[in-house]
Parts: structure tokens; C-alpha cells; sequence
């Protein structure tokens, strides 16, 4: 890995730590050529502190290391984007990331749907909301809404129109995602058991 170190005349580089599992960006740091090496070599990432001016590893008084998995170069040579396994919150004033979020996987649209299905759960005026009054007929109902928008996805597989292929494919992805908060989970529940099938 070729980094170019004399970009800056302080001889540092900026890593953005992301979480190899969740992709959320943890922290941003800065590394000198020694604090990449021992970063390589020992596996727990290492920066150079710019208050402490000496190298710092990462959860050398917390406990709370980054294990390194991968590093990235970018394309001016002048950064890098450094993929770990953190052990404990990553922030020193105790928070997943430094920008006080959770570091939990997102689905980017889909985890926004959920986040909607489940404030329309909360609805009490059912009339108002097509979620909340399905919901009120209990989880029979929602079962079934699920089952016959599978059918017409298979249905529509078998024909030519695209469209309405894609548009019974969102209706069963809409309804399955209530049949899961139905019982108590959430997309992140079902990748799990993905990714675990995946060895």
C-alpha cells in the first residue's frame, strides 16, 4: 500500500473507521506511516494522537479496541478508509460512533418503512390509516393479506407485464414487513439468520 504521507507537512493521513458488519462510519482519526504499520502488524488500530503527539491504540485504556478486517486506499493516495470489528463503543464519551448514533445495520429505504409501519401501529384513529386498521383485525388477517399478495406475485411472474410484476412484488414486500412487526421483528432479525446460513 503506497500512501502518500508528505501531502500533508504534518506527515498524517485522516481514516474514516466504518464497521465491517453495520457500514456505519465509527470515527475519523489520523495515522503517520508507524501508526499504519503497527496498525498492520498488530491488528488493533493504531493512530498518531495529535494532543497526546505519540502513537495512540485505539482502546489501550478502555478496553474498547477496533480489530482491524481491511484497508482501503483512496484514489489520491491521501486517505484511508480502514473497516473494522469494534469491540465496545467506539466514542470516548461512550456512544456507538463519534457522532452519537446507534451502530446498528440500516437498509436505507426499507429500515425508513419500518420505521413508518411501526408509527402507524401507534395510530389510534385506525379510519386514518390503512396500517393501523389492519393491524386492528390481529395477525390472522395480516397473515392472509400476506399470503394472497405472494399469490399474485406468482401470478404475475407468469405474465409478461412488468409493471404490475413490480408493483404485486412491492405490495407482498409492504405487507410482509407488517406481518414481521406483527410478531416481533424486523428485517434485521431475517439477514441475521441469512447470514448465518451463509457458511
Amino acid at each position: 500500500m503506497n500512501v502518500d504521507f508528505n501531502k500533508n507537512p504534518d506527515g498524517l493521513v485522516p481514516a474514516i473507521i466504518q464497521d465491517n458488519t453495520t457500514n456505519k462510519v465509527l470515527m475519523l482519526g489520523y495515522m503517520n506511516a508507524e501508526a499504519l504499520k503497527k496498525t498492520i502488524d498488530s491488528k488493533l488500530v493504531t493512530f498518531f494522537s495529535r494532543t497526546k503527539q505519540r502513537l495512540w491504540t485505539k482502546g489501550e485504556e478502555s478496553g474498547n479496541t477496533l480489530n482491524l478486517v481491511d484497508i482501503k486506499l483512496d484514489c489520491d493516495s491521501d486517505s484511508l478508509l480502514i473497516k473494522v470489528d469494534p469491540k465496545g463503543p467506539t466514542c470516548h464519551k461512550g456512544t456507538d460512533t463519534c457522532w452519537n448514533e446507534s451502530n446498528v445495520t440500516t437498509y436505507g429505504f426499507i429500515s425508513t418503512l419500518e420505521d413508518t409501519i411501526e408509527s402507524r401501529i401507534k395510530e389510534a384513529d385506525s379510519e386514518k390509516s390503512y396500517v393501523a386498521s389492519l393491524f386492528a383485525k390481529g395477525i390472522n388477517k395480516i397473515a392472509q393479506k400476506v399470503g394472497e399478495e405472494a399469490i399474485e406475485v406468482v401470478i404475475e411472474a407468469k405474465d409478461d407485464n412488468d409493471k404490475l410484476f413490480l408493483d404485486e412484488s412491492a405490495d407482498l414486500l409492504f405487507h410482509y414487513l407488517m406481518l414481521l412487526q406483527a410478531k416481533g421483528f424486523k428485517m434485521n432479525d431475517v439477514v441475521t439468520v441469512l447470514n448465518r446460513r451463509k457458511n
